[in-house]
């Protein structure tokens, strides 16, 4: 039998086969479903995809001369120069449903658009292939005699939006199915056990599961709940500490309206359980909630060792936090030196991070201007804007194939053929500098509010993404 064998030199070497790589795609369209791997492994076409498709000025339906943001436009350059800006869009919010975008200007500007009217205004037949630049009319225009810091609907009547500002310790609630210049209804601080001290608010959130409760965060140090089938006073209001040392930026609601998070100046989170904390308060004053934890990002921070050796890791004030929509679990930060990260609240530890150019590369030595970065609705995308007109799309998905993860290396991570990984953060130039983002819940188009009062839009059309640092 010897005979019939092949000699030792002519045999195949094993080692020469490989495994057939599966094909991925057939794989997703056989199942008929897109694995969450699949989608982040493609999630580059996504990213390139987007780009500034419009700018739309501010302007009022009832004239220029009652609109407080319109005449501010008007101030002498030299003097916006040496005193910093003195308007801008603070903040910017869809509805549930991504019909209407609503936004407040600094100089005391609520404004509502129709979605619909501005995308067609630039994808319409009658839009050119540039940039389209046009006034944006909105449908509400409400101008007041106060800075507008915050703005939020009502996720049970989206007729409602409820304003804040951090001159007024009020809520202003209005409806904008009618046009009245005056809110339908004022929510009020009452007597409070910690603090005689009243100042504005910064940001508001609404419980999902019912109309009547919001909750708001104050510039005291303090977080309020109003029940609205009950009083225009507060109901709970909840303390740290420190309160004379924290002054509260962003506030967040995990998905199961439990838990609140806050996060301030003094660059700590803090987290109250709304249901009653810890068992030893049990029987206390049913109108406090003590703390549940606290975290100091920059401790945070130090404990990862190779940002430790390669950066000088100080204490830095929180502009925003925000839950991921299509991972409940990751809880994202903004610093003010433009850092972003995420914050895994399951083992409470930081599993990515974003430290871009520092902000005295471009001539500005201290930001004071708080930006509210946005989540993508999928893809574990966050849409962060950046100091020199831009707006960085940081991918943030919860694996370390991440390039933001901590534990990302990238010479080993490959995609399954062996060529080097395509996934990458996304820098997309801009025209204006971008304060705040906000984004369609449906098709990912992001609305930012600029420093020059305009709303700008950024969608998935084109290739004017490059590689972010």
């Amino acid at each position: 039998m010897e005979q019939f064998l092949l000699p030792p030199s002519l045999q195949p070497n094993p080692s020469a086969y490989k495994d057939r790589i599966r094909w991925t795609r057939c794989i997703a369209e056989l199942e008929g479903r897109l694995s969450p791997k699949f989608r982040h492994q493609n999630s580059h076409l996504l990213l390139n995809s987007y780009s500034q498709t419009g700018t739309f000025a501010h302007i009022s339906d009832d004239g220029e001369a009652n609109c407080r943001t319109t005449l501010d436009s008007y101030t002498n350059s030299e003097l916006r120069t040496y005193f910093g800006p003195s308007q801008g869009v603070k903040a910017v919010e869809f509805d549930a449903k991504g019909i209407y975008v609503a936004s407040v200007t600094k100089s005391g500007c609520l404004s509502v658009h129709d979605f619909e009217t501005l995308y067609c205004t630039i994808h319409g037949p009658s839009s050119s292939t540039a940039k389209c630049k046009g006034t944006g009319k909105p449908l509400v225009h409400i101008s007041t005699s106060m800075a507008l810091n915050a703005v939020k609907w009502n996720p049970s009547n989206q007729d409602e939006v409820a304003c804040a500002s951090r001159q007024r310790d009020k809520i202003f609630l209005f409806d904008i199915s009618y046009v009245s210049a005056e809110p339908i209804e004022v929510l009020e601080i009452g007597r409070s056990r910690f603090s005689d001290i009243q100042e504005g608010f910064s940001d508001i959130v609404f419980l999902s599961e019912d109309k009547s409760r919001l909750l708001a965060s104050s510039l005291n140090g303090g977080i309020y709940m109003w029940d609205r089938r009950v009083s225009t006073t507060h109901c709970l209001e909840q303390f740290t500490k420190s309160s004379s040392e924290c002054q509260f930026n962003s506030l967040e609601l995990d998905r199961e309206n439990r838990v609140v998070f806050g996060a301030g100046r003094n660059g700590v989170i803090y987290a109250w359980d709304l249901r009653g904390g810890r068992s030893s308060f049990a029987f206390q004053s049913p109108n406090e909630v003590p703390v549940l934890t606290s975290l100091k990002v920059s401790s945070m921070l130090e404990k990862i060792k190779d940002l430790k050796e390669q950066s000088n890791i100080v204490s830095r004030e929180i502009h925003s936090i925000k839950f991921d929509p299509s991972c409940p679990h990751q809880l994202a930060f903004h610093l003010d030196d433009g850092w972003s990260g995420v914050i895994n609240v399951n083992d409470l530890s930081v599993t990515h991070v974003h430290c871009p150019p520092p902000n005295w590369l471009d001539g500005i030595i201290t930001c004071t201007i708080i930006r509210r970065p946005a989540w993508l609705p999928t893809f574990s995308v966050y849409a962060v804007s950046s100091s020199s007109k831009a707006i960085y799309l940081l991918d943030f998905y919860p694996d370390k194939t991440s390039p933001s993860h901590i534990n990302f290396n990238d010479e080993i991570e490959t995609i399954s053929r062996g060529k080097r990984r395509l996934l990458q953060n996304k820098l997309i130039s801009l025209s204006e500098d971008v304060i705040c983002c906000a984004v369609h819940p449906f098709n990912g188009t992001i609305v930012a509010g600029t420093e020059e009062s305009s709303l700008m839009v950024v969608s998935q059309t084109g290739t004017g993404g490059k590689d972010g640092e």
